[in-house]
C-alpha cells in the first residue's frame, strides 16, 4: 500500500491540531471537553492557543483529543482493534466509511461515563491486589526489615547504639520516636 493511499484515507490528513481543537471547542465548549477527556488544559486557563501548545508537547493528550475528534466529532465507526493500536494520524479509514454528524454530548452523559470509568478502575485495582496484574510484594519496614543479624550477632565489637539508652529503658519518648536514642 502506498503512502498516498494511506494519507488519503485518514480524516486527520491535512488537518492541523489547532483546527481540531477549534472545531471541538466551537461544537462542545471547554467544559464538555474537560468532562469527557479529563485533560486540564480544557479547564485551567482554557484557551485554544494554550490547549494547542500543551497538546503539541504531550503525546498521550494529543492522541486522546484526536481520537475524540475522529470518533465523537466526525462520528466515524470505531476502528478495528488492529487499527486502534495505531496513533490516530496513522489509522486508515476504509473507503466506504463517511464522516457523520457530531455526537450530541451533555454533562449528564459525561458524569455517567466518569462514574463508569471510576467503577472499572476500582474493579481493576481490587483485582490487582488479589493477585491480578500489578501485584507487588509488600515489604515490611519494621525495626530490622531486610537485616538478618544485628551487630552483636555478627561478632562485632559492641557499640553505643547497640545498647538501650536510659530513656529507652524508662520508655520516655522513644515509644513515639524510634530514633530518639540516636538524636542525643
Amino acid at each position: 500500500m502506498s503512502d498516498e493511499i494511506k494519507y488519503k484515507n485518514n480524516p486527520l490528513n491535512g488537518v492541523s491540531l489547532k483546527k481540531v481543537v477549534t472545531d471541538l471547542v466551537e461544537q462542545y465548549g471547554f467544559d464538555i471537553l474537560f468532562a469527557y477527556l479529563n485533560i486540564n488544559c480544557f479547564k485551567t486557563n482554557a484557551s485554544i492557543e494554550s490547549s494547542v501548545k500543551f497538546l503539541k508537547k504531550t503525546e498521550w493528550a494529543r492522541v486522546k483529543v484526536e481520537t475524540f475528534y475522529m470518533y465523537d466529532y466526525k462520528s466515524y465507526p470505531r476502528a478495528s482493534s488492529e487499527q486502534f493500536k495505531l496513533p490516530p494520524r496513522d489509522r486508515i479509514v476504509p473507503d466506504d466509511q463517511e464522516a457523520g454528524e457530531p455526537s450530541i454530548l451533555s454533562m449528564e452523559d459525561a458524569q455517567r461515563l466518569n462514574e463508569k470509568r471510576a467503577k472499572k478502575a476500582a474493579e481493576y485495582n481490587s483485582s490487582s491486589r488479589s493477585g491480578g496484574k500489578g501485584n507487588y510484594k509488600k515489604r515490611s519496614f519494621g525495626s530490622n526489615a531486610g537485616f538478618s543479624k544485628s551487630h552483636s550477632d555478627r561478632g562485632d565489637s559492641p557499640r553505643s547504639y547497640d545498647k538501650p539508652s536510659a530513656a529507652k529503658r524508662s520508655n520516655d519518648t522513644l515509644d513515639d520516636d524510634p530514633w530518639a536514642a540516636w538524636k542525643k
